[in-house]
């Protein structure tokens, strides 16, 4: 899975950090959770900005490979659910194409906890983009009949109940495009790496990947493809100082 995960996701250019610095006010040396980091494609691209970055993954694979990428120094064990980390000791949580695996419930109060005031997190989805493969659409429709089997994601989106906290300001969204190299075997990577095909049965999931890999490697794909970022940006609502006795 941590070697899928590496070559298959594409990497985040520097246009993505500067955005999300923007939006989220942060400047170079501000303190920043990357939450369920997976080998670390995130991370790398923060600490490149100049951010100050603890990398929390549960999984004992993918936390291997993001210690060998990042540095043990800056790899944590632990859950969304139950983050290992101070309260108030960062100014920004960024979460990418993982927020559907938390319990947003226990989630969402642990990242305003260890948000300090005026923090804010990003959630980040990566939106592949196969428009000029000869695959593309074939595999795309594929992938879509897989995706309602998914086991994480029903339940009430992570947007509603971020509005119905009395935590956070209301959620706005910004879109981050650039091309990434594409082979057939970065491609087939990619679409293994995703969590809907991550969590089928493994029979299901060597069949699928097997009917992937016929499409992918018997068609055409460009030499750049284009990727997309949607970073879902969230404000903690500051405390207001206490009013003066009178």
């Amino acid at each position: 899975m941590a070697e899928e995960y590496e070559l298959g996701r594409p990497e985040y250019p520097p246009a993505v950090a500067g955005a999300l610095m923007a939006e989220l006010g942060l400047r170079p040396g501000d303190a920043v959770l990357d939450l369920a980091a997976g080998t670390g494609k995130l991370t790398r691209a923060l600490l490149a900005a100049g951010l100050e970055v603890v990398a929390v993954e549960p999984q004992p694979e993918l936390r291997e490979r993001l210690a060998q990428t990042v540095g043990a120094e800056r790899t944590r064990d632990g859950l969304a659910e139950a983050i290992p980390l101070a309260d108030g000791s960062v100014a920004a949580v960024t979460v990418a194409d993982a927020i559907h695996w938390f319990d947003h419930a226990t989630a969402l109060p642990e990242i305003a906890r260890v948000l300090g005031d005026g923090g804010g997190f990003a959630v980040l989805t990566t939106v592949p983009d196969w428009r000029g493969a000869s695959w593309g659409d074939e595999v795309g429709r594929l992938l879509a009949d897989l995706r309602p089997a998914h086991p994480h994601f029903d339940g009430t989106p992570w947007e509603q109940l971020v509005r119905e906290s009395s935590r956070f300001e209301e959620p706005r969204e910004v879109r981050v495009t650039w091309s990434r190299e594409a082979t057939p075997e970065r491609m087939i990577a990619h679409v293994a790496s995703m969590s809907w095909i991550a969590a089928l049965d493994e029979p299901e999931r060597a069949a699928t990947l097997s009917r992937v890999a016929a499409l992918i490697e018997g068609g055409t794909t460009p030499e750049r493809m284009p990727a997309h970022a949607l970073l879902g940006l969230v404000a903690l609502r500051r405390q207001l100082p206490p009013a003066p006795n009178r």
